[in-house]
């Protein structure tokens, strides 16, 4: 008797509740959410990128709401490319040609480059969702006149063409740039949810909800859409950086953000000359390291976005 009493307890010992075993597949497993969780606790780099870009874009915010956009720009040629200083805080990084403090510039610079990126990532993906689901839902014809529509845009010199309607475009503003860029750059979100959505189309759970009477728009957004918003999440992400990257571009140009907005383009744009990138390296140093720490931040968050909606390529 004390022998079955022994083994029946060394079996319970090794058998697992339901939610133990639960627990232990979920670990496993992951899925949902908990896979991103997990690909960033295996990607220290990409969980330290996150934390500190939220923490900067939260500065940046914070600060640049306290700042006098009109006192920022007001010159003072007299205080022209004065030097870095340990008195003021507006004094830190010193002034531009104009006089003004860099700091500052640099703050709301950040903020008016976040917010262009995000504006133009949001409607920029919200195009591409739309037609890219349409085209793969579709096909046929509907496929065929989109991608006419869609190569079109894509052979055109698309930097060109912006220049050209922001010199065109009367009583120019950040909102005129915004819809401007937004008009050429949806092209490429609308060639990823196409493919994607040409594969999910011809599964049979979208056949099925054809069967039972489903309107299109509800399979299309929830059916299709959820199979492919990772993917979609991954890009929108990596196209933050490149919308960023565009816009600095631009305002380095003089293309850009008008000359009444502060950018980082603009302050890294005072380097074209010899002098100031050899001896006033305090204008233009401070925009272009803040730029290249959102790149990369952003980069190692989308290479960490993009793993963890891929099997293959999961850390753990």
């Amino acid at each position: 008797m004390k022998k079955i009493t022994k083994e029946q307890e060394v079996k319970n010992n090794q058998t697992e509740t339901f939610e133990q075993a639960e627990a232990r597949l979920k670990s496993e497993n992951p899925t949902g959410f908990s896979v991103i969780v997990r690909e960033f606790k295996k990607d220290r780099l990409a969980m330290f990128s996150f934390i500190a870009l939220c923490l900067f874009i939260a500065t940046v915010f914070i600060m640049s709401a306290l700042i006098d956009i009109e006192q920022l720009q007001t010159v003072d040629i007299l205080r022209k490319y004065e030097p870095p200083s340990s008195g003021a805080f507006w004094n830190w990084f010193g002034r531009d040609p104009g006089g003004r403090s860099v700091m500052g510039y640099v703050i709301v610079g950040a903020r008016n480059s976040i917010t262009v990126g995000v504006l133009i990532t949001l409607l920029t993906t919200g195009v591409g969702l739309f037609t890219g689901l349409a085209m793969g839902y579709y096909g046929g014809k509907v496929d065929s006149l989109g991608m006419r529509v869609v190569d079109f845009i894509g052979i055109l010199p698309m930097l060109m063409i912006v220049i050209a309607f922001v010199n065109l475009v009367p009583k120019y503003n950040i909102w005129s740039f915004i819809l401007i860029m937004s008009a050429f750059y949806w092209t490429g979100t609308t060639r990823l949810v196409r493919s994607k959505a040409l594969s999910e189309a011809r599964r049979d759970y979208v056949n099925a909800s054809k069967t039972m009477g489903t309107s299109d728009l509800k399979i299309m957004f929830g059916g299709i859409l959820p199979n492919i918003s990772s993917i979609i999440i991954v890009d929108s992400t990596l196209a933050l950086a490149g919308n960023i990257g565009a816009e600095v571009a631009l305002s380095f140009l003089g293309f850009g953000l008008p000359e009444s907005t502060p950018s980082i383009g603009t302050l890294i744009s005072y380097a074209s000359k010899p002098e100031v990138i050899q001896y006033k390296y305090f204008v233009w140093l401070p925009a272009a390291l803040v730029l290249l720490f959102m790149m990369l931040a952003i980069n190692y968050v989308g290479q960490a976005l993009r793993r963890a909606a891929d099997a293959k390529q999961r850390l753990g």
